[in-house]
């Protein structure tokens, strides 16, 4: 277990852990000022190459994009997610996860669990891959969007996979879409960080989707707080770039060679 992980995990219950999502070395140097973790996540499925849903990304998506952000980094914990499909048995997973970690050099990889992922996730830490687990709403598995654990049945069933996920070796795990209860039982009964996305305050830290957190994305569900509207700064700027070129003010002498 590298420094970085020793880390986040003394954070529990003492101080919050902020996570934020990165594609690219120029976003990820912005957030390495501020971020404990710096997630590459599937979620570029939605946000970069604008599909449906995180489905068909594939790992060498995910390996060159987290080749980028790992050079923006250098205190942030880089966290990669492994697609849909690429741990689909223990080989598998293990195969892929060390290729991942060989080309990027990640600090961990996160897999969102499907009810029997944990003997996967005791493979690869007993292999020395750090791995984040996901419950609650995981888009990998489940079609349709729903809060999970509002029910007593539900929040004992959430609760047991957690369990099951640190007991298999993982250094966190991700609350997504989670009632607050749940959220709240959870965290309390587990001995790993919690890092939630849209599961309350309760959580041990927080996660969003950098461009939708920036009013970038279009994206902008009930738990995600626009802090600022970035896509109408660009069209601003874009706007005044396009003028300029078609009234030749665009480029002027300074900017010329």
């Amino acid at each position: 277990m590298n420094n970085k992980i020793k880390k986040i995990l003394r954070k529990k219950g003492k101080s919050k852990i902020v996570s934020l999502t990165a594609y690219s070395k120029s976003v990820a140097r912005l957030l390495d000022k501020y971020c404990d973790i710096v997630l590459v996540g599937d979620s570029m499925a939605n946000v970069l190459y604008g599909q449906e849903n995180t489905h068909q990304i594939s790992l060498q998506n995910i390996i060159e994009h987290s080749l980028s952000v790992k050079k923006g980094l250098n205190k942030s914990l880089l966290v990669v997610d492994m697609p849909k499909g690429s741990y689909r048995n223990k080989l598998i997973a293990k195969k892929n996860a060390k290729l991942i970690k060989k080309e990027t050099k990640c600090d961990a990889v996160k897999l969102e669990n499907n009810k029997d992922n944990f003997k996967i996730i005791k493979e690869l830490v007993t292999s020395k891959i750090p791995v984040m687990g996901h419950i609650g709403y995981t888009p990998q598995f489940k079609k349709k969007f729903k809060v999970e654990g509002k029910t007593h049945k539900e929040i004992k069933r959430l609760l047991k996979e957690a369990l099951k996920i640190e007991r298999a070796g993982a250094f966190a795990i991700v609350l997504e879409c989670v009632s607050e209860n749940c959220a709240k039982e959870i965290t309390k009964k587990l001995s790993i960080p919690t890092i939630g996305i849209g599961s309350s305050k309760f959580c041990d830290g927080q996660i969003l989707v950098t461009d939708d957190m920036l009013g970038l994305s279009g994206f902008y569900p009930k738990f995600v707080k626009k802090y600022v509207s970035l896509n109408r700064v660009i069209e601003k700027a874009v706007k005044k770039y396009s003028s300029d070129v078609k009234l030749s003010k665009f480029p002027k002498t300074r900017n010329i060679y």
